[in-house]
């Protein structure tokens, strides 16, 4: 009999990570060894625990999916990234280009995760159709057709900081923020100060601006209380 391939959970809602344990351990291929609910637990983790894959959610508390995506790479852990967000393709292509191997939609649990799993335990990439659509779509759309270009410095934003900028644009409260996303308003506000520092804005309306010039309005998904 094949080695199971064995997997870490990273994700910081403990909900979602005991279904994802449970219908992973119910193949018999598939091992979950290992969990983690924010990106400073799973570095940690990962320096006493081996894996042949990390499950990594692109939102997470202390260190984003994504630094801890580029952070595995520059540590060389012998192990494969898929991406398992809320988001749908808006952060693919940062994704895959940090490090990671696959991208799954959280609304996937079913069959095209495990493939997706199997698929990148064998050192293969993994795209849904949708996914591997809008991917091409962006190599055919040249910058400044509503995304930023690659020298702006939205570019600069960890996942939660846009997640922030989207919300506060939208008009949210940081109370209302903090409800969403499950972080204290201490939290949001340094996020906000982090925003704005790195689009070089001093005040709202400059960030309402920004939003509005580049099209992130109506792009992705309304935060939820599972983002």
């Amino acid at each position: 009999m094949n080695r199971k391939i064995d997997i870490i959970l990273a994700d910081d809602h403990a909900v979602l990570r005991a279904g994802l344990k449970l219908l992973l351990n119910n193949e018999p291929d598939l091992a979950v060894v290992g969990e983690a609910a924010d990106g400073e637990a799973l570095l940690a983790l990962l320096e006493r625990q081996a894996a042949d894959v990390v499950i990594i959610d692109l939102s997470m508390p202390k260190v984003s999916g994504l630094e801890c995506i580029k952070e595995i790479r520059n540590r060389e852990y012998p192990l494969k990234i898929l991406v398992l967000t809320m988001y749908d393709a808006q952060y693919l292509k940062e994704a895959m280009q940090a490090g990671a191997l696959g991208y799954v939609e959280k609304q996937v649990l079913d069959i095209e995760l495990f493939v997706a799993v199997r698929t990148v335990a064998a050192g293969q990439r993994y795209l849904s159709p949708n996914n591997a659509a809008f991917l091409l779509d962006s190599l055919l759309v040249r910058d400044g057709e509503g995304r930023p270009e690659a020298d702006d410095p939205y570019r600069l934003l960890s996942a939660r900081e846009r997640e922030v900028l989207k919300l506060i644009v939208r008009g949210h409260s940081l109370i209302r923020i903090g409800e969403l996303l499950c972080l204290s308003v201490k939290t949001i506000d340094t996020y906000k100060t982090r925003v704005m520092e790195k689009l070089g804005c001093s005040r709202k309306s400059q960030l309402v601006d920004y939003a509005i010039r580049h099209g992130l309005l109506g792009t992705g998904p309304e935060a939820e209380p599972n983002a």
